[in-house]
């Protein structure tokens, strides 16, 4: 089963960032594999910051029409809207695990859309919260296949077992 991914603002944030090429391409990355895998989540909150932020606050801004479009393609993942139950979720998150409001609020959209990935910069990679794993989007993508094994024939021990010595 393919793990759902929640992705935060700065992932898609970077990814239209020219200033930051590293990061642009890791960040593009991602969001391919992501659409490639069908696997991507988001909410409202991420869609809205990441509007205001490309629009006003990159250098050089995108066209407010440009971010539009990313919007519209972007709600075919059906992001999680701020709604009563994700309040809810985000003032528990926010208690137990003493994170700002905002980043609750992320942890909280991830969790009601069953992800089992956070992808952020903004929290520690490794951190846990329930099911929720976060991961850094410029650690390398790892494509997950799986490695064949056969059979062993049999390694050539170089030391002897341990325990109590054989009677011969």
């Amino acid at each position: 089963m393919i793990d759902t991914v929640f992705v935060d603002t700065n992932v898609l944030v970077y990814a239209r960032d020219t200033a930051h090429p590293d990061k642009q391409s890791m960040a593009m990355r991602w969001l391919e594999r992501l659409w490639r895998e069908q696997n991507g989540r988001t909410s409202h909150q991420v869609l809205n910051e990441y509007y205001v932020t490309v629009t006003r606050k990159l250098k050089p801004g995108m066209r407010a029409e440009d971010a539009w479009d990313d919007i519209e393609t972007l709600l075919a993942w059906d992001p999680q809207p701020t709604d009563r139950e994700l309040l809810r979720q985000a003032r528990a998150v926010e208690q137990r695990y003493r994170l700002t409001w905002w980043d609750s609020l992320i942890v909280a959209a991830a969790r009601l859309q069953d992800c089992g990935t956070l992808l952020t910069e903004d929290l520690q990679p490794g951190m846990v919260f329930g099911e929720i794993t976060v991961r850094s989007p410029f650690q390398p993508v790892a494509e997950e296949t799986r490695a064949a094994y056969a059979p062993g024939t049999g390694i050539a021990r170089r030391h002897r077992p341990r325990g109590r010595p054989r009677k011969r």
